[in-house]
C-alpha cells in the first residue's frame, strides 16, 4: 500500500521507540522522512536502514535553532513538508514535594510541552508553504487523568491536548489540521527505563493490570493510529483526541470479574 505516497514528513524521538515505529511504517507506506533526535547514532542507522526515503538530522527539540534546521531541511531534501510528528518526550518520577527536583520538573516541560510548542511554530509556515498539512501531536492517557509521582509529565500532556486544540481552531482554515494521540502503557525505552533508573517489575504489573486487554502496547500500534492522521483517510479530523491505550481509560479492572475463556 502506499497511503502517504508523495508526502513528507518530519518525526522527533525517531531514534528509537514509538518514534522509530512511525519512521519505518512512514516509508513503508510511500513517504518521505526526516528523523530527528538527539541519538545520532542510533537515528543515523535507522535512516541509513530506510534508505534513499530518510535523512536523520540532530535535532534538540527544546532548541528553536534546531527547529528551523530541521525544517529546513526537510523543503531543502524533499521539496515540502506535509506531516510534522510531535513524538519527542521524556518522564520523570516523583512527587510534587518531596521526591521531583525543579531541575527535572523543567526537563520535562521544555522537551514535551515547549519542543511540541516550537515544532508547531515552526512547521506551520511550510505547511501554509505547502497549502496544507497535519500535525501529530503524541500526548499520552496522562493528559486524561492525573498519576501520582508524574506531576511533570501530566502537567506537559494536559498541555499538549491544550494547545492542540487551540491551534486546530487557529489554523483550519489554512487545511492545516491538528490532532493528538494519547498512548497508554506501550513497551518502549521509555518505559522500560525511565528517567530514574525504570520502572520496578511491581510497577509493571501494576499497568499492565489496569489495562481492559491486559497487556503492554507495542510501538507499531501507536505507529498505526499516527499513519491514519497523516494521511488523507483522516481529512475530517482536527482538534481531536485518539486513544490508544487497550481500554486504561475506559475505567478500572476488576481481576474477579474478568470472564471466564473458553465454553460456559
Amino acid at each position: 500500500m502506499a497511503r502517504l505516497a508523495g508526502k513528507v514528513a518530519l518525526i522527533t524521538g525517531a531514534a528509537r521507540g514509538q518514534g522509530e515505529s512511525e519512521a519505518r511504517l512512514f516509508v513503508a507506506e510511500g513517504a518521505k522522512v526526516v528523523l530527528g533526535d538527539v541519538l545520532d547514532e542510533q537515528g543515523s542507522a535507522v535512516a541509513a536502514a530506510l534508505g534513499d526515503a530518510a535523512v536523520y538530522v540532530h535535532h534538540d527539540v527544546t532548541s528553536e535553532a534546531d527547529w528551523s534546521a530541521a525544517v529546513e531541511e526537510t523543503e531543502r531534501r524533499f521539496g515540502q513538508l506535509d506531516v510534522l510528528v510531535n513524538n519527542a518526550g521524556v518522564l520523570s518520577f516523583g512527587t510534587v514535594t518531596h521526591e521531583l527536583a525543579v531541575a527535572d520538573y523543567r526537563r520535562v516541560i521544555e522537551i514535551n510541552q515547549f519542543g511540541t510548542f516550537l515544532g508547531m511554530r515552526a512547521a506551520i509556515p511550510a505547511m501554509l508553504r505547502n497549502r496544507g498539512g497535519s500535525i501529530v501531536n503524541i500526548s499520552s492517557t496522562n493528559g486524561f487523568r492525573g498519576v501520582a509521582g508524574t506531576v511533570a509529565y501530566g502537567a506537559s500532556k494536559f498541555a499538549i491536548r491544550g494547545m492542540t486544540k487551540t491551534v486546530a481552531l487557529e489554523y483550519g482554515m489554512a487545511n492545516i489540521r491538528v490532532n493528538s494521540v494519547h498512548p497508554g502503557a506501550i513497551d518502549t525505552p521509555m518505559t522500560q527505563l525511565g528517567n530514574l533508573g525504570g520502572m520496578s517489575g511491581d510497577e509493571q504489573s501494576s499497568m499492565v493490570g489496569a489495562v481492559a486487554l491486559g497487556r503492554f502496547g507495542q510501538p507499531e500500534e501507536v505507529a498505526n493510529l499516527a499513519l491514519f492522521l497523516a494521511s488523507d483517510e483522516s481529512s475530517y479530523c482536527t482538534g481531536a483526541e485518539f486513544i490508544v491505550d487497550g481500554g486504561m481509560l475506559a475505567g478500572q479492572v476488576n481481576p474477579r470479574a474478568r470472564p471466564r475463556l473458553g465454553p460456559p
